[in-house]
């Protein structure tokens, strides 16, 4: 265990989730949670340090284990392989466009049930359904946290820098080569996005626009710098 070595910037990321995550559940009279999560941008919660802050926050025991989990296994060797600022800007980067995504869904429900992307004085006569009603309570009063959208970055970064890099998947009895199943992971996003199943409480286009994002640099950087981006295949 010693001589496990983890970037500084991973490692940061790492020690300042913790630390969010103790301060939420050990001081609920702060109400973090509220203060910290990302809400829709016209919604009366949303405050301008969310965007940054919800990526530091979670839901639970689960959803933080898993993306730290993730962040020290990728984002340890893309650290390594960009150095501390490029990869540091990328988290960032893949963070925020996981939220624009989210909010462009968002605003997008909100069009199609009031016809406008913020509410007005007269929006509830638009209302037809409970249905309605709680798609846009869910919306406007409903908080998204997580390191997740910056997480679907770094595994497509990774997919698509160490495509052969095998791995190990839970439930699954084989290691799965990279270029296969972050594939594979995408899709089924995309899926239960489109599917909007019922009491479904995940973001999944936040997932989507952080993978997006990281595609989009990831191609840029290699487009500018080959040198960089095949030197170490």
């Amino acid at each position: 265990m010693n001589n496990i070595y983890i970037p500084p910037v991973v490692k940061n990321l790492l020690i300042i989730n913790v630390l969010f995550f103790a301060a939420a559940n050990l001081l609920p009279s702060l109400k973090l949670d509220n203060l910290l999560a990302v809400f829709y941008f016209d919604s009366p919660n949303f405050r301008l340090w969310q965007p940054i802050t919800y990526m530091f926050m979670h839901g639970g025991i689960a959803h933080i284990f898993f993306n730290m989990f993730a962040l020290y296994s990728f984002g340890s060797l893309l650290e390594s392989r960009w150095g501390a600022k490029k990869f540091l800007a990328f988290y960032f980067i893949t963070g925020l466009g996981a939220l624009f995504l989210q909010w462009a869904v968002q605003a997008f429900e909100v069009q199609q049930i009031i016809g406008h992307i913020t509410l007005f004085d007269g929006w509830q006569k638009h209302i037809t359904s409970q249905a309605q009603m709680d798609t846009l309570g869910g919306i406007y009063y409903g908080g998204m946290v997580g390191a997740s959208g910056a997480i679907f970055g770094l595994l497509v970064a990774f997919g698509m820098l160490y495509p052969n890099a095998e791995l190990l998947i839970m439930f699954i009895p084989v290691p799965v080569k990279a270029k296969y199943i972050i594939p594979i992971y995408i899709l089924v996003e995309l899926s239960l996005g489109i599917a909007s199943i019922q009491g479904d409480s995940i973001a999944h286009y936040a997932h989507l626009g952080g993978a997006l994002i990281g595609f989009i640099l990831v191609k840029i950087w290699k487009d500018k710098n080959d040198t960089f981006y095949t030197l170490y295949e």
